[in-house]
């Protein structure tokens, strides 16, 4: 009884806790005994009072769990590497292994165009002379192409009947039919325009003659030439070396080589924003027309990209036209997600579930496309022939999967329509570089100056031009500004605003403090103890 005051009743102990507790309004239940009216208002007031505080903690404690972000920006300003620079020909090589093929796929398209419009290409269209790059040690493998490989018949180009647009006329569209396994199921994949629908169709077929050739092809003893594509190259006023770029060829824009890929080369440090220190290049932008309908543009493709990046050129990027000198400011964002609770972003894609399928850093093209084509194998058993393969599978062929075409297409309009759950799979980074461009363009040579700038580069970098159209193209990429823009997620709420604002509630329903609290945990103990002690009392008076 020395450690633990005790009371007589809950009476006693409820008017000590009322005139003596720091909570303002308590002694108000008390102090007015004769007056029931008071003591009612006064209770109800209390409790009033208590109902809107926790109703406004269950309202903080909802938007803290539901962690909301907000966006702070801020500048910094410093020197910075030069982004990565990938520029293609659009000119895809024509190997020998499968040349025979695309020969009779150009007379396909030949009749197709003729059987659609009435037009004879054959004389414009297709070049069927060009030189073709020769495979060393795959003899064996081409004569088995040769012997096997079938160009299938069963996809012609159809006019399908139009149907009224909004003026009234009759709007027809041109497609080709794919059926399942069963020849069933079947669907047209149709587009309004002609010129999409017959380059669609020369990518299908020229996906399935592209499958014969091996998975890694070494085509180092045929690379162009950087000099064939980039007659000059300058970076900060200093011609480039060997070392800044690496080849590779894409099967739809040809010949690429990208410029400063790692971002680990102090040469390619900007330390000063302007046209005269950026990149500058003379480009060859003559399309040889190898392989004429898989791209219906002459010029050279351009990307602007992070380092150690895969340039995904069929989604970004712009084409740089003949005869044009392009200027292109870049100006570079970086944007920090926080992740966690408070997003879904990963950091370098090791906590995703998608097994990347490029040998580059994680981005969210990379793992879309991985998981598609992981999907693609699993559901069509083969695989897309623009993406990487995962180990064991192989690409889709339809003399081995006539149906492939079908299982495709369907697929890839349910990844577009966000059916697929690649995108719930499929995190973005949580901190990214974005290049925001502004480009301007002017004719380029003149008409006055184009002779002697003809003269030049033909001494000087064996340019030789035998065609009467633009064949040269110049790009300058350069940083308008040094200073970058950072776009970081900070939390609303934190811990400490979450305290804060719950302070101030209980200070403006009670009027108290955090030790107001403990006055009530004290409450409730008393109430514990001296009910514990009355149970106790009336069992040992019903025992006697």
């Amino acid at each position: 009884e020395g450690l633990i005051e005790f009371y007589d009743s809950f009476k006693d102990m409820f008017e000590f806790f009322c005139k003596n507790t720091t909570i303002h309004g308590t002694i108000r239940l008390v102090c007015s005994d004769s007056n029931r009216m008071k003591t009612a208002f006064w209770t109800l007031l209390f409790l009033a009072s208590f109902g809107m505080l926790y109703w406004q903690f269950a309202l903080m404690f909802s938007q803290y769990w539901a962690y909301p972000v907000v966006l702070t920006m801020s500048m910094h300003s410093g020197p910075k590497m030069f982004p990565a620079i990938t520029i293609c020909n659009l000119d895809p090589y024509r190997f020998e292994l499968v040349s025979e093929h695309l020969v009779q796929l150009d007379h396909m398209a030949e009749k197709s165009i003729a059987f659609l419009y009435g037009i004879n290409t054959s004389a414009s269209l297709f070049h069927v002379n060009e030189k073709n790059i020769h495979i060393k040690d795959l003899s064996s493998i081409g004569n088995l192409s040769r012997s096997t490989f079938k160009l299938s018949q069963n996809f012609s180009l159809l006019r399908m009947p139009g149907h009224n647009n909004r003026s009234g006329k009759k709007h027809s569209s041109v497609g080709f039919r794919l059926c399942n396994a069963t020849g069933g199921n079947c669907f047209y994949k149709t587009y309004s325009s002609g010129m999409d629908a017959i380059l669609e169709w020369y990518r299908f077929h020229y996906m399935n003659i592209m499958s014969q050739l091996p998975v890694i092809i070494n085509i180092s003893d045929h690379e162009e030439q950087i000099e064939d594509m980039v007659y000059s190259c300058q970076y900060d006023g200093e011609p480039c070396r060997p070392s800044d770029y690496v080849h590779f060829h894409h099967p739809v824009f040809g010949s690429c080589y990208t410029f400063n890929s790692k971002g680990t080369d102090s040469f390619w440090t900007a330390s000063k924003p302007g046209i005269p220190y950026g990149l500058s290049l003379i480009l060859r932008a003559e399309q040889k027309d190898h392989i004429p309908l898989l791209s219906t543009v002459a010029g050279v493709k351009v990307m602007i990209h992070n380092h150690n990046q895969t340039p995904f050129l069929e989604h970004e990027g712009f084409d740089i036209r003949p005869g044009i000198a392009t200027t292109i400011g870049i100006q570079q964002d970086e944007v920090n997600r926080l992740g966690g609770n408070y997003g879904k972003c990963t950091t370098n894609g090791n906590d995703v579930n998608v097994k990347l399928l490029y040998n580059n850093s994680y981005t969210l093209q990379a793992c879309l496309h991985s998981c598609f084509q992981h999907i693609m194998v699993r559901k069509c058993g083969c695989g897309y022939y623009y993406y990487p393969l995962p180990p064991g599978a192989e690409y889709c062929d339809y003399n081995k999967q006539p149906a492939w075409g079908h299982c495709f297409y369907q697929l890839y309009n349910r990844l577009r329509n966000h059916h697929l759950n690649c995108f719930e799979q499929c995190p973005k980074p949580c901190r990214e570089s974005l290049y925001k461009v502004s480009a301007g363009t002017a004719k380029w040579p003149s008409a006055k100056s184009q002779d002697w700038v003809r003269q030049a580069l033909r001494h000087q970098n064996g340019y030789n031009s035998t065609s009467n159209r633009k064949d040269i193209a110049k790009v300058t990429i350069f940083y308008q500004q040094l200073n970058y823009q950072s776009v970081n997620e900070s939390p609303l709420l934190t811990e400490n605003l979450l305290l804060s604002s719950m302070g101030s509630q209980w200070s403006l329903w009670f009027g108290s403090s955090v030790l107001s609290v403990v006055e009530m945990f004290e409450l409730l103990i008393d109430t514990l103890v001296l009910s514990l002690l009355f149970c106790y009392q009336r069992f040992r008076s019903r025992k006697t």
